[in-house]
């Protein structure tokens, strides 16, 4: 049990850092980030004993804070992901594609659960391809809300140099994602 106690301990200190970061990139407020976090930890401690693998214990937090970040997000759908800012628009219409037009409106069902974490996977692992740079904007700007002066402060780079990142980053995403959306 001691021994338990002190791996929980070095993992927590280990891991604390990174997975607030991963949990802030998604989440409006620091508060909230600390509450995921936190609750995250909770499901360490109590399930740490039913943890497989040592080797994937970071993996493991890693999914579980994404979950919990999803939850998060389906309880406030009534306050969609900055719905009105166009991510995709196809070259070829008029039509402009949102977050908020990708993500299913969820009730629940599993079904619709499975969908929905299908598609955050999606947009996860495209993000996750975007230089550091330009995901970083992109994140602070859409997820956050921040505008590009307050990153501009946050960063201590030009708005310029901002909204060009920001560019690239949205031509990507339009052109890895283009695919899901049409099978959407």
């Amino acid at each position: 049990m001691l021994e338990s106690a002190s791996q929980i301990e070095f993992t927590i200190k280990k891991e604390r850092k990174k997975l607030f970061n991963f949990i802030r990139k998604y989440l409006p407020t620091k508060e909230d980030a600390e509450d995921v976090l936190q609750d995250v930890f909770y499901q360490f401690i109590n399930g740490f004993e039913e943890i497989e693998y040592a080797d994937r214990i970071s993996a493991w937090l890693t999914k579980v804070a994404k979950n919990k970040i999803i939850d998060i997000q389906r309880k406030k759908k009534n306050q969609p992901l900055q719905s009105e800012k166009i991510i995709f628009q196809d070259e070829d219409s008029d039509d402009a594609l949102t977050l908020a037009d990708i993500l299913p409106d969820l009730s629940g069902r599993p079904d619709e659960v499975y969908w929905q974490n299908f598609i955050w996977d999606e947009i996860e692992a495209a993000l996750n391809e975007l230089p550091e740079e330009q995901r970083d904007v992109f994140l602070l700007n859409e997820f956050e809300g921040l505008s590009f002066k307050e990153i501009a402060d946050i960063k201590h780079e030009p708005v310029n140099t901002l909204l060009s990142r920001k560019r690239y980053a949205v031509l990507y995403l339009r052109k890895k994602l283009k695919n899901l959306y049409k099978e959407l």
